[in-house]
């Protein structure tokens, strides 16, 4: 049985989500492909499945020809479905929700949807999001839904031994844009380095997918803020090389920090998680299923500086919690984002619908 999952671009968390499903779901006996509409960073990710980066309606309609697929699963683009059945696709279609950012948006946009979903999707899915799932109740309870956990494969996105910062090292991971609030990071790393003098910060982006105007604001609060020295800028590192950053961040005896307003299922956590990198978040939904307080992670409250710090304080300074934190949040990602489990639900899946 061969899947397609379509999605824009090849990059952030999606990306890394079809990386690890096209192979998890070899498990299952389902052959997995990816059509984005255009290149992406994430394309420097090595894969050992089909890809293809085109909009061109004769070529995509030749794989579909081609491969005659079982299910297409398109993540957020609604609007492709029509187009699709247009180009002669005959087989079920599953509308994947990974996140939208603020859920106000996603409500708008779930709404404009309703034409294309309740013509052509025969299910819906998302990794067991709370706004998202309360929506899909209210606004399609005829449709069927699944919620599942993404898959993680721990085995080879898991712990690298290597020599750590002198210094405590807090990273952020994301787009300069206002969902994921660099801002809040810039203004916590500020307030934190009033207690910690030697405090590193890291920023993980893609500046293709920062919004110039964001970017601007983010440059200058930078400056007004004096972190030149104490903040370090990689774009677009290859996520085989994150094992190491998030692994010395860990040992450095820093943290992964995600200030987002409202997230899907962020892998950038549960990457960080299984190199046993400490991570303090804002309750920002979609973490629900990964960070629990004081037990895989910490949470603060979003907007709140102080308790930011105070939180972000005691990872770094709570030896004893930090390893159990440590422990505990890899032992979750190792069990709850089983590629197995994955596999097995992906499977339940296609053939209920």
């Amino acid at each position: 049985m061969k899947v397609l999952f379509v999605y824009y671009t090849p990059s952030g968390g999606v990306e890394t989500l079809n990386r690890q499903r096209c192979r998890a779901l070899r498990l299952a006996g389902i052959e997995a492909h990816c059509l984005y509409y255009t290149w992406g960073s994430g394309m420097q990710n090595p894969v050992d499945f089909p890809i293809y980066v085109t909009r061109n309606d004769i070529e995509i309609k030749h794989y579909l020809d081609l491969h005659q697929y079982a299910a297409i699963i398109v993540t957020t683009d609604h609007l492709s479905f029509p187009r699709l059945r247009m180009l002669g696709y005959t087989g079920k279609l599953i509308l994947e929700i990974q996140g939208y950012g603020p859920k106000d948006y996603a409500r708008t946009q779930l709404i404009s949807a309703a034409p294309y979903v309740n013509a052509h999707a025969s299910a819906l899915l998302n990794p067991c999001t709370p706004h998202i799932s309360s929506l899909f109740n209210e606004l399609y309870p005829y449709i069927p839904q699944y919620n599942f956990n993404n898959c993680f494969d721990t085995t080879s996105f898991t712990y690298y031994a290597a020599p750590a910062p002198q210094s405590p090292v807090i990273a952020w991971l994301g787009r300069i844009e206002d969902n994921k609030n660099w801002r809040e990071f810039l203004w916590i790393g500020y307030h934190l380095s009033q207690y910690v003098p030697e405090l590193n910060m890291w920023m993980f982006e893609d500046p293709q997918l920062s919004i110039p105007s964001e970017r601007e604001q983010f440059l200058q609060l930078i400056a007004e803020l004096s972190l030149e020295k104490r903040l370090t800028l990689f774009s677009n590192v290859p996520n085989a090389d994150m094992p190491y950053y998030y692994s010395v961040i860990g040992d450095s005896g820093g943290f992964l920090c995600s200030t987002s307003k409202v997230e899907g299922a962020p892998y950038g956590i549960l990457e960080a998680m299984s190199c046993r990198c400490p991570v303090l978040t804002t309750d920002s939904d979609g973490v629900s299923t990964s960070v629990y307080h004081n037990f895989t992670g910490k949470f603060y409250t979003l907007g709140n500086i102080e308790n930011a710090v105070h939180e972000g304080l005691g990872l770094m300074q709570d030896s004893v919690l930090r390893e159990q934190i440590r422990t505990q949040a890899q032992g979750h990602v190792q069990q709850a984002f089983n590629p197995h489990i994955y596999a097995a639900n992906f499977a339940q899946m296609l053939h209920s619908v």
